[in-house]
């Protein structure tokens, strides 16, 4: 998907709690929200699994959309011509933090 299409959603959930992410997510009309919404899913699943935090504490700290590569293909036209076709693609960056943990190393610092 285009990174414009992406950035849209990204910049709705960006520092929101897992919880109203995923409602935001799921009522959003965009096409784009479902792979987000996956990968929203992904990100709550491996830090429950790896590090053993509580889903419900989970909130979005850092969203961001860059640029992919752009896949160019020709598609074949009239008279033996062709017209190119760019998909762009992007890369999407999800981090998630607990509430209670980051609070207590914000008051140590």
């Amino acid at each position: 998907m285009s990174v414009f299409k992406a950035r849209r959603i990204i910049n709705q959930i960006r520092g929101r709690s897992y919880e109203e992410t995923l409602m935001i997510l799921e009522l959003m009309p965009y096409r784009a929200s479902y792979p987000i919404l996956k990968l929203v899913y992904s990100a709550a699943a491996n830090a429950n699994h790896n590090m053993g935090l509580n889903k419900a504490d989970l909130f979005i700290s850092k969203a961001e959309v860059n640029g992919g590569t752009i896949v160019k293909k020709l598609r074949p036209r009239a008279q033996g011509r062709s017209y190119p076709i760019k998909k762009p693609t992007c890369h999407i960056t999800i981090v998630l933090k607990d509430k209670s943990k980051s609070f207590l190393n914000e008051s140590k610092i």
